[in-house]
């Protein structure tokens, strides 16, 4: 029985071994450069550290956001409960269109949100809660140009500007 032969040389052992895919470092099977973090240098853990800072600010922006609106509205329901207990009955038959129509007591105005907070009224205090849900994606975009910027990519901060200028120019066109 003859004893097992050892590799003669080197070179046999580095062969790649058949069917296995062997790619330079960084780059993937088809030789595209591999996704973020796949090739373990030092540059791509900063910046996999900055994207995993950026959706924490966006996600922290938007969760905020959300819960501060729901809080305002919650409080403004509560005062308006407060200050009309005849609400409460909802024997009076209040429709959804005489709620929402111009002559509706909700404010439609920023100036009438100021004179409905000002008497202490639950409606003011409900149309700012819907104001701040409204303005929570505008800041989200917001938080996507300093993102852009903190990630040192310029041209994904300007588009994103663009973005946040067309959202922000929307609501001085539009009419309610």
């Amino acid at each position: 029985m003859a004893a097992p032969q050892e590799p003669s040389s080197s070179s046999e052992q580095d062969e790649p071994v058949p069917g296995a895919v062997t790619t330079p470092t960084g780059q993937d099977p088809d030789g595209h450069p591999a996704p973020s973090g796949a090739s373990g240098s030092s540059g791509d853990a900063v910046m996999d550290e900055k994207i995993r800072k950026v959706e924490l600010a966006i996600s922290l922006v938007l969760r905020i956001g959300v819960f501060s609106s729901v809080a305002i509205m919650l409080a403004g329901v509560c005062l308006m409960f407060v200050r009309h207990p005849e609400y409460v009955k909802l024997s009076h038959g209040i429709s959804f269109h005489s709620l929402t129509n111009s002559s509706s007591r909700f404010p439609h105005s920023l100036s009438g949100i100021v004179h409905d907070l000002k008497l202490g009224e639950g409606r003011g205090v409900i149309m700012v809660g819907l104001i701040v849900l409204i303005l929570t994606p505008v800041s989200r975009v917001a938080t996507g140009v300093l993102s852009f910027i903190y990630e040192h990519d310029p041209r994904m901060a300007l588009i994103t500007f663009f973005v946040l200028c067309v959202l922000v120019g929307s609501f001085f066109m539009g009419r309610a």
